[in-house]
């Protein structure tokens, strides 16, 4: 029987997707001073599961306070706030959607406004020019250990107040993804080294919240195709880690690739060599790398980045080498996207990112919308990017003067 972007989807633990759209992970911002979700959560994510997608995949839910991906970030860390995830898993999960809570750990990869002595694998800088991220200092065994509890514990609560699943976010660039890179991570204990050893935490961290949320739980890994560096993460390092993924019973792999000095989850890698002149060459940044990691693993796989039509999205399933299609950016503005492509066969999603004007405002004229969907008032697709870089920026600021309950020592 043909696959196409309305087929529902049994995941291995038994849970049933209703269709093979997922909204892909975007950061938010949208936390109180405390890190707690807000009535901004529900109403965004209230718009997004009457836009008809399957899942819907949160942004960043941190598991350490002193460590975030950026101010606005919510946070599972002793700081409350359970009926307000409660009332966001309500939102989240309505018209028979799956919400995934998203978890992770920035590492060193936490903006100096946040925390000026972030934590990594190694006491090992990121090579970028006038960085806005500190030096980090290199976690103990201990702590390690600990990062590992508090995965597991935010997982837990995930369940406990109504989220569908969970994604571990292990690539671009954060803690997980750190520790799988041997540039950024040159430990000689059992969490650096070979292969095996940076894969360590990642496993650790899933195989516990396996035992604790049970058999029955959707687990979904985010994790890179490839860092796309010298010396980094490769796509053969992948190829192993989804095998040993898949023997700790993951239910969905999503495929990105890069990190903050090599950005290709932004600007696309698609592997041109192993994908054929076809839609989806044009679109999907990671597809190239979709067929082998297939043939690595029968875990069902998620493709986010660069799909915008239909007629590519129902190509790539019919192959069978992906099996979710994740969207993001087009969801900033449309929120119904899902139902737009799903209605008919000849539909494709708005490449926003083409009329940005100037393209540097990209990511914070998305944000910035994102935001504006949360607070009632609508997106602005005519917003400049010029205008994005300013409001984005003082939007930032703001948040981040507002933190309350910090303990970066």
């Amino acid at each position: 029987m043909s696959v196409d972007i309305s087929s529902p989807i049994t995941l291995p633990c038994g849970v049933s997707v209703k269709n093979r759209i997922a909204k892909a992970p975007m950061t938010e911002g949208l936390a109180d001073p405390m890190n707690r979700a807000t009535e901004r959560h529900v109403r965004l994510y209230r718009k997004w599961a009457e836009g008809g997608a399957g899942i819907l995949v949160t942004g960043n839910v941190q598991v350490d306070r002193r460590y975030l991906e950026r101010p606005g970030n919510v946070v599972i860390d002793q700081n409350g706030g359970l009926e307000e995830l409660r009332a966001f898993a309500a939102a989240g999960t309505i018209n028979n959607t799956l919400l995934f809570m998203q978890i992770g750990h920035a590492g060193r990869q936490t903006p100096r406004r946040v925390n000026p002595r972030p934590v990594a694998p190694s006491e090992i800088a990121m090579t970028l020019p006038e960085s806005a991220f500190g030096a980090p200092r290199a976690l103990t065994s201990d702590e390690v250990e600990d990062v590992i509890r508090r995965f597991i514990h935010v997982a837990k609560v995930a369940r406990e107040t109504g989220f569908s699943g969970v994604q571990v976010h292990g690539a671009h660039g954060y803690l997980i993804s750190e520790f799988l890179s041997p540039l950024a991570n040159q430990r000689t204990d059992k969490w650096g080294g070979s292969l095996e050893n940076r894969a360590r935490l990642l496993r650790a961290v899933v195989q516990g919240i396996r035992k604790a949320v049970g058999p029955d739980y959707p687990i979904s890994v985010k994790l890179n195709s490839s860092d796309f560096q010298n010396g980094g993460f490769s796509h053969e390092d992948c190829l192993q880690v989804v095998k040993w993924l898949e023997e700790d019973t993951v239910d969905l792999l999503e495929i990105s690739g890069g990190n903050y000095e090599n950005p290709a989850m932004m600007i696309g890698a698609r592997g041109a060599d192993e994908i054929r002149n076809s839609t989806i060459a044009r679109e999907a940044y990671f597809m190239g790398y979709a067929k082998s990691i297939r043939e690595a693993t029968n875990v069902p796989l998620m493709i986010t980045g660069g799909f915008r039509s239909r007629a590519a999205m129902d190509e790539a399933l019919a192959g069978g080498d992906v099996d979710v299609i994740g969207i993001a950016r087009p969801m900033c503005v449309d929120t119904d996207a899902p139902n737009q492509l799903l209605a008919s066969s000849d539909a494709s999603t708005v490449a926003y990112e083409q009329q940005i004007k100037p393209s540097k405002g990209a990511l914070g004229w998305f944000c910035l919308n994102i935001i504006k969907i949360a607070e009632g008032t609508g997106p602005n697709p005519d917003m400049t990017g010029e205008e994005a870089i300013t409001a984005y920026l003082e939007n930032e600021e703001r948040t981040a003067a507002s933190l309350k309950g910090m303990n970066v020592g």
